[in-house]
């Protein structure tokens, strides 16, 4: 396991400047989203009754809100903007993933990196690969997501509430992420042109190594996380605000360690 980390980490170094793109990515991605989100909600909130209102008072409001989103078309505009916002999204990620991807995996054999001919080269099948993975994931929504609003509406306590939906969501979450992980080990199938069912079959041996070092680099970004955020709250300010903003770019860098392991992972012992 030591060993993946150690090559994980030193294609992760080899490959800075593409985790600054990234980085920039998800930082533009984030400050989009964050500037629409609060155009939509802080109006709704303002129209909320006081800081401590009456009971009658909140029930008209959740009355009036329910109203407007149900009977009326005020988020129909909104819905249309979170879907191209999501399109977009979906047509772009897969391009870096298939640029990241293809270099980690020949910068490892070749000098330097390759994140541009990866593209060019890959972008094709790991943007049909990353379309199947979003839907199979998102499938058992349909199944789900109205017994948990069932669950929201007759549930007496929150304890009753988590009882009855949290193996649900961690059985949806473990689904998730294994098949994240077989998707992963075809797309280094596609961009190590050894091909995406080999690929999958390689990734299917190496299942259990790639859910370990998987587990081991989410709990160093947990471990991380909770450093920054602890850190933030001591010390408030312009040094908590520089403290969370860097975190994004140490996020970025832990994906893509992840990633450069995983990779790793794959290629041993492969057949």
């Amino acid at each position: 396991m030591k060993l993946y980390l150690k090559q994980g980490w030193r294609l992760t170094v080899k490959h800075l400047y593409i985790v600054i793109l990234l980085f920039l990515y998800e930082l533009i991605w984030g400050f989009f989203l964050y500037r629409i989100v609060d155009h939509i909600v802080v109006p709704l909130l303002r129209r909320y009754p006081g800081s401590l209102p009456s009971a009658d008072a909140a029930q008209i409001f959740l009355t009036e809100a329910q109203f407007q989103l149900l009977k009326t078309d005020l988020i129909r505009p909104y819905i249309w903007l979170f879907a191209g916002l999501l399109a977009a999204r979906m047509l772009v990620t897969p391009l870096l993933n298939a640029g990241l991807l293809h270099s980690l995996r020949h910068a490892a054999d070749e000098e330097g990196t390759h994140f541009l001919r990866g593209i060019r080269a890959a972008w094709k099948p790991v943007a049909l690969l990353y379309l199947i993975e979003t839907a199979l994931a998102l499938s058992p929504a349909g199944w789900l997501l109205p017994r948990a609003l069932d669950a929201l509406l007759s549930s007496g306590s929150a304890a009753e509430l988590a009882q009855r939906t949290l193996p649900w969501a961690a059985g949806w979450l473990a689904w998730a992420a294994v098949l994240h992980l077989l998707f992963l080990a075809m797309q280094f199938g596609a961009v190590s042109r050894t091909g995406i069912l080999k690929g999958l079959g390689n990734g299917i041996r190496r299942l259990l190594p790639l859910v370990g070092i998987s587990l081991l680099l989410w709990l160093i970004g947990a471990s991380l996380s909770l450093t920054f955020a602890a850190a933030s709250m001591l010390w408030a300010g312009l040094i908590a605000l520089i403290l969370q903003q860097s975190y994004h770019l140490v996020r970025t860098i832990m994906k893509v360690w992840t990633v450069a392991s995983q990779l790793d992972v794959w290629k041993s012992k492969q057949t």
